[in-house]
């Protein structure tokens, strides 16, 4: 495990300009060096933040959309173009106004999909999904995402990882259905830690002063159990992104982390 590395902002408006801006780095990056790229998208506030803050970025268009593949950490088990849905409000965000390829966009199975109403069985399938994109460099059963990002509940969650909750103890699946979470919608897919670490780089992000005890309890060796952003890291980096309001209870000033 890495050591986690910090950047503060002003506020949630420039954070999210400058992790649209160094997203699109670690992207054309990858681009250059593996000839795609692989970016595991976030719901909430700051997830949608930050792709609309990419969406109106200068640097966009230095992606190529057509070599991107995206997948999501969780999703919310309602019906497909449900507005509560993470793949709809990334759509609005950002998706639907770049050229992407369709066939490399994978959001989660829907509530009115092929599934049904079992979400036990459309975890099982995005697992599968997973598995068949998954390299013989990546690590267990799932593609080396570049970078996966995560928002941080006011509660220590990421993705749909909550504190004490069944799924935030899973050590073999890597994507599983969450049933009864203390956030509405209560059912819900989610990516296990397990997926998370294979990850490259993972970031977390994190703005309000509703943030700020999470984050002081995350990044104080909380155990993962208690305070699952603390068990979510990347095989090469783990940067937690946050407004100054976020990092306010931080026990010490933060290390700056390297330039993107």
């Amino acid at each position: 495990m890495n050591a986690p590395q910090l950047v503060v902002h002003r506020d949630k408006e420039l954070m999210a300009q400058a992790a649209a801006a160094r997203l699109i780095t670690r992207i054309v990056d990858a681009q250059a060096a593996r000839g795609s790229a692989s970016v595991v998208l976030t719901g909430g506030r700051n997830g949608n933040g930050l792709l609309a803050a990419l969406r109106s970025a200068p640097a966009r268009d230095a992606v190529d959309w057509s070599r991107l593949d995206l997948w999501w950490g969780d999703e919310r088990f309602l019906p497909e173009g449900d507005p509560d849905r993470n793949d709809t409000q990334a759509r609005a965000a950002l998706l639907d106004s770049v050229p992407l390829d369709p066939a490399r966009v994978h959001p989660m199975p829907a509530a009115d999909g092929p599934y049904g109403a079992d979400v036990d069985a459309a975890a099982a399938a995005y697992a599968r999904e997973l598995a068949a994109a998954a390299h013989p460099e990546s690590r267990g059963p799932v593609p080396r995402f570049d970078v996966l990002m995560l928002g941080v509940g006011p509660d220590t969650h990421v993705a749909s990882l909550f504190p004490e909750h069944p799924a935030v103890r899973e050590t073999e699946r890597t994507v599983v259905g969450v049933h009864g979470a203390p956030k509405p919608p209560p059912t819900r897919i989610s990516l296990t830690l397990p997926a998370i670490r294979s990850a490259r780089e993972v970031w977390l992000l994190a703005a309000g002063e509703d943030k700020a005890q999470a984050a002081a309890l995350a990044l104080s060796g909380a155990g993962e159990v208690q305070a699952p952003a603390a068990g979510a890291y990347g095989l090469a980096r783990t940067l937690w992104l946050l407004d100054a309001a976020a990092a306010a209870r931080l026990p010490q000033p933060p290390h700056p982390a390297a330039p993107a």
